[in-house]
């Protein structure tokens, strides 16, 4: 792994910018030096190692991306298998001893393959990104809140002009990758930022066993110049390294770039059920062995380790992934195809999910929540044909009257899930009120033209053959 050493005269515990100097809103105590937390007992200490590395793997590993071992990564520089055995022996016995202080935002970047690049070399690290993703850690609330960003989102790129989100680390590495981020995110502070080769997402997936992931449709595409095949069957999968790729690389669905983006954030949920195992527990020392040669960060030591302090507090619902809202372009209105961010779906997005304040905001934050304006895809999951038909009278007999049904999902799910599609929790929460069952799920893996998107399961079928009991 490769992490930026920190300037001269830096205060310890400041989250300086990437070019070493301090961050506008950077304080002295960013981070603190604690005292060491005592566990009750040698499993509970395991348990709790494990959830944090959970989080800080799965939290940034994002389709190609293998990324949170850049945040625990204990050493900059190479760390041979046995030192970072002792090492991780040292924390499980003293605890972690430093905190997250204040929110971070960091930027994480899987960056494409360059042909020819030696490995470990920089030239690893001087692609395009095929995928972009902003994280927020915010220790004020103990949440973790994650923008997936397509790479062909349009934005502005100094120097360049209007183009491709991918393209600013290849034309000016990960300074100017951040600099049209936050532009086109209304001037966010990002504090820090992680690439990682995409080479490091398989071997993370085959070091782990493989991880459980439902494909929903034959999956069949060949890329030449990226040296991919994919050829995966619908169905509940255990995916190896090489699978798992396939399954977030796969672009020919109507979606395209989109599809991708739900399909990252679909493995994200895998990843983080797989690590949250204490079983996972010795096999990190071998994770972050093999995946410091695929990583790059500005990331210090004691920030990593803050990091993974936050990461042992985090509940799994204290988890949310959303999608930069907007559309696709049409055919012939640019020269090259983009996703069109939505403003006002960006407003609300980096209001809620990342509190940028109202005064930064360019236009007011939130959408018409009234019931006729909420655009409602539903999806039926339980297994019974007339379900999807009946739920949409239901929503219209409560006043949800821009509902409409989208192809089944093929795998059955006991529980109705509402998933946020555009990043309204606000709406979701209403809606959720008003059905009186059912649980929120915050992640943009529904029907792309719904605000929100209503997987319907088994529970509804009950709820149903119980009133028609009475």
């Amino acid at each position: 792994m490769k992490s930026q050493s920190k300037q001269p005269g830096t205060q310890p515990g400041t989250l300086e910018k990437p070019d070493g100097q301090p961050s506008p809103n950077s304080a002295p105590n960013a981070l603190r030096t604690v005292a060491p937390a005592i566990s009750n007992s040698k499993s509970s200490t395991a348990r709790s190692l494990v959830l944090g590395f959970a989080f800080l793997i799965s939290a940034t590993a994002a389709a190609t991306v293998g990324t949170t071992l850049a945040l625990i990564a204990p050493l900059p520089g190479a760390l041979a298998p046995a030192e970072g055995q002792r090492l991780l022996g040292d924390l499980w016995k003293s605890g972690f001893q430093y905190q997250v202080a204040r929110p971070v935002n960091i930027l994480v970047m899987g960056i494409d393959r360059v042909p020819d690049a030696p490995d470990g070399s920089e030239q690893v690290f001087a692609g395009r990104s095929d995928t972009m993703l902003l994280l927020r850690i915010d220790p004020t609330d103990n949440t973790v809140n994650l923008l997936s960003i397509p790479r062909d989102t349009q934005v502005e790129v100094p120097g360049i002009g209007t183009t491709k989100a991918n393209q600013a680390n290849a034309s000016g590495g990960p300074s100017l990758a951040r600099e049209a981020v936050s532009t086109a995110l209304n001037g966010i502070q990002i504090d820090r930022y992680v690439r990682v080769s995409t080479n490091a997402f398989r071997e993370l997936v085959d070091l782990l066993g493989g991880i459980d992931v439902y494909v929903p449709e034959q999956m069949t595409y060949t890329d030449n110049t990226q040296k991919l095949k994919i050829d995966l069957s619908p169905g509940w999968q255990t995916l190896n390294g090489n699978k798992a790729e396939q399954f977030a690389r796969f672009r020919q669905d109507s979606y395209g770039d989109i599809g991708r983006v739900q399909r990252q954030q679909a493995l994200i949920k895998a990843l983080r059920s797989k690590l949250s195992n204490p079983l996972m527990l010795p096999r990190v020392p071998g994770l972050i062995s093999v995946m410091q040669k695929y990583i790059d960060t500005n990331l210090s030591v004691e920030e990593m380790l803050a990091l993974v302090n936050f990461g042992l507090k985090l509940d799994k619902n204290d988890f949310k992934m959303v999608l930069l809202p907007g559309r696709f372009s049409e055919p012939g209105e640019f020269l090259s195809s983009y996703w069109i961010l939505d403003p006002q779906g960006r407003d609300r997005v980096m209001h809620e999910y990342f509190k940028v304040s109202a005064v930064e905001l360019t236009s007011e934050p939130g959408t018409d929540l009234s019931s006729t304006n909420l655009r409602i895809a539903v999806q039926n999951a339980s297994g019974q044909p007339e379900a999807a038909g009946q739920f949409i009278q239901y929503l219209n007999s409560l006043g949800y009257e821009n509902a409409y049904p989208i192809q089944d999902w093929a795998d059955q799910q006991s529980k109705t899930q509402i998933i946020v599609q555009k990043g309204d929790l606000q709406a979701a929460k209403l809606l959720r009120g008003a059905l009186r069952f059912g649980s929120v799920e915050a992640a943009s893996t529904g029907d792309l033209d719904s605000d929100l998107t209503i997987r319907v399961g088994n529970d509804w079928l009950k709820q149903q053959a119980a009133k028609s009991t009475k």
